[in-house]
């Protein structure tokens, strides 16, 4: 059975790409799931801001970046990430993420009520 990568040794892999030929909105994606994985919620949500960056319509940045903003206590903006993830998704064809978005987005508001 693989062992599990170490999340430092993960996180220092791919910022070690950064800013480099292979920089782009998947890495920086990577980067904040890793992050993410590791607690460090804040320096998420800014790579999945920087993977939007690099493509405004990877759908899946919308998503996480919801979630990152939800997980700092920033609702409204979870929501407004979500929001435009759901119309990226749809103007992408990506029908499966405007779905998780969707139900994020309900959860969210009915947690509001």
């Amino acid at each position: 059975m693989p062992s599990r990568i170490d999340p430092a040794t993960r996180i220092a892999a791919l910022r070690a790409q950064c800013d480099g030929p292979r920089d782009g909105a998947l890495l920086r994606v990577m980067l904040g799931q890793a992050l993410a994985d590791a607690g460090q919620h804040a320096a998420a949500r800014a790579e999945f801001e920087r993977a939007l960056g690099f493509d405004a319509g990877y759908s899946a940045a919308w998503k996480f970046l919801g979630h990152a903003r939800l997980t700092a206590g920033d609702a409204a903006a979870a929501a407004a990430a979500w929001r435009q993830g759901i119309i990226t998704a749809e103007a992408r064809g990506d029908v499966q993420a405007a779905k998780e978005m969707r139900v994020f987005l309900r959860r969210l508001e009915a947690a509001g009520d």
